[in-house]
């Protein structure tokens, strides 16, 4: 469920109860307080993020487009808890992770790696650019999940909608 729907859902039956505002914002502002910020949510897209070039060197085109999807769906609690962050999230995405994705659904490993080094290189600037700099993240030499079989073929279009 997306957060606009359950805050959606939380006034409504505000409304219908006919709750005061005051008990309704304390009970919003508490739900808000236990949503991951930004640190929680960045850790899941770096093991993602890790995750999706062996998939695509192993030929698992599918997982790769799998990792790179839900990476970017790992960010969706920074929307209402870190907005300005978020932002810059999403730029870094539409702008960065985009090439990574035609090249997935191309196949194209050479694009492929090209696009991601370029990509991790805009991140680690990123970092340092928000007072992180001493986040440096590199290109592991194993995934960061052992347990999947990165060189199943596949392609990026076996991906669920």
């Amino acid at each position: 469920m997306s957060t606009k729907l359950m805050v959606a859902i939380l006034i409504a039956a505000a409304l219908v109860l006919g709750l005061a505002a005051g008990p309704l914002a304390a009970d919003l502002n508490d739900v808000i307080s236990v949503l991951p910020k930004f640190a929680i949510p960045m850790r899941e897209v770096g093991d993602r993020y890790q995750n999706m070039y062996f998939a695509a060197k192993g030929g698992n085109w599918g997982l790769a487009f799998y990792m790179s999807k839900y990476m970017n769906g790992a960010m969706n609690p920074a929307r209402i808890t870190k907005p300005d962050e978020y932002a810059m999230w999403k730029s870094f995405y539409e702008d960065s992770i985009t090439p990574v994705n035609k090249a997935i659904m191309a196949k194209d490993f050479a694009a492929f790696d090209k696009a991601y080094t370029s990509a991790l290189k805009t991140c680690n600037e990123c970092h340092a650019a928000l007072g992180y700099g001493f986040i440096q993240v590199v290109k592991q030499r194993s995934p960061a999940d052992v347990g999947i079989d990165y060189k199943l073929p596949s392609k990026g279009e076996d991906v669920p909608k």
